[in-house]
């Protein structure tokens, strides 16, 4: 893939970011329920494929948070931390083979068992009894990171051998 100008790494990281907050907002019914089935944590999968998107994809879940969360600052501090970690390490192993793979544990795992660290004392619900219930919703979420990474890397490939 050719190189991407600022302007167009700028636009994406716009888009991305506009896209995370528009699914989790026409998605909020079942996102912050008892099992919280964030789809657009799927869009971390994208970070894949652009791994500029790590930062965007963080202020994302922050922004997201923030407007729709209702918990606080450290759920929005929290928020981004989950965000830059898990789409890290999408971007981190990216080149592998089982990068789609990869992408889905790492959508499923990083969230569900690192936002009931700071839920539970805010929510006063014992940590084990969160990290089932986000585990069981984000695994939705990963198994769409993980399709959607796969698609684009099939896509990417055969846009390649094309142009060969």
């Amino acid at each position: 893939m050719k190189e991407l100008t600022v302007t167009r790494k700028l636009t994406i990281s716009a888009l991305v970011v506009a896209l995370y907050v528009v699914v989790m907002t026409t998605t909020r019914s079942f996102a912050f329920g008892q099992y919280q089935v964030r789809v657009a944590t799927s869009l971390y999968a994208l970070s894949g494929i652009f791994p500029f998107l790590v930062l965007p994809l963080g202020f994302a879940n922050f922004l997201s948070n923030a407007l729709m969360g209702g918990l606080g600052p450290l759920d929005m501090v929290g928020g981004i931390l989950v965000g830059l970690l898990t789409s890290g390490a999408i971007a981190a192993f990216r080149r592998s083979p089982r990068a789609p793979w990869i992408a889905a544990a790492a959508i499923t795992l990083i969230p569900g068992l690192g936002v009931p660290l700071w839920l539970s004392y805010l929510l006063h619900l014992p940590y084990f009894v969160l990290a089932a219930s986000l585990l069981i919703g984000q695994a939705v979420a990963g198994v769409f990171g993980g399709l959607l990474l796969a698609a684009l890397q099939k896509r990417l490939a055969a846009d390649g051998e094309q142009r060969s």
